[in-house]
């Protein structure tokens, strides 16, 4: 399976870091992070991209700016399994929902849109403003699988990791990939 990661500037980094860790296990990983997507990963968890090559050298790196990237061309991305961009800023949205192409990020998801490669992305902004919903729709009506990050407790989490797994799984379940990081309603993994 062949997955592409994009991390955006929203806050929430921390999920894009836990699908990189959880995706990078099993599959074929292409990972873009916004310049705005850098600096969060620094401020909030302390890490530069040039830490995750190190810890992830397995995982193939793009710059947002390359736009020559094989990830980019529909006759390549076709052949991947999805497109997962968490977090997802509201700019990062609303370019997608109104086919604004200003770098790779964008590129991948208007490509995974055109080609029906399954899009996830994992919003990440509170409240909602009436443009971000009216993005919302505009993306799902485009083939997009819109997640916020709004986790359950049903499971009864006990720490930040549970809390954090729960919503990495449900994004892994739209992707069908098997895990066992939360447990299901029903009392089952």
């Amino acid at each position: 399976m062949s997955f592409v990661l994009c991390i955006t500037g929203a806050s929430g980094a921390v999920y894009g870091y836990r699908l990189l860790e959880v995706l990078s296990e099993d599959s074929e990983l292409d990972v873009v992070v916004s310049s705005a997507g850098a600096i969060v990963l620094k401020e909030e968890l302390g890490k530069k991209v040039e830490d995750l090559k190190g810890e992830f050298p397995q995982v193939r790196f793009w710059n947002e700016k390359n736009l020559t990237s094989p990830v980019a061309s529909g006759s390549r991305l076709v052949k991947y399994r999805g497109v997962v961009v968490a977090p997802c800023s509201m700019s990062t949205l609303g370019a997608v929902a109104n086919g604004v192409n200003n770098n790779l990020i964008h590129r991948v998801c208007e490509v995974a849109l055109k080609e029906r490669v399954k899009l996830v992305m994992l919003v990440r902004e509170m409240p909602y403003s009436r443009v971000h919903i009216e993005n919302m729709l505009k993306a799902t009506d485009a083939g997009a699988v819109i997640m916020p990050a709004s986790p359950g407790f049903y499971h009864r989490p006990e720490t930040l990791e549970e809390i954090i797994d729960f919503v990495v799984g449900k994004v892994l379940d739209q992707l069908g990939v098997e895990h066992t990081l939360f447990k299901r309603w029903g009392g089952g993994r």
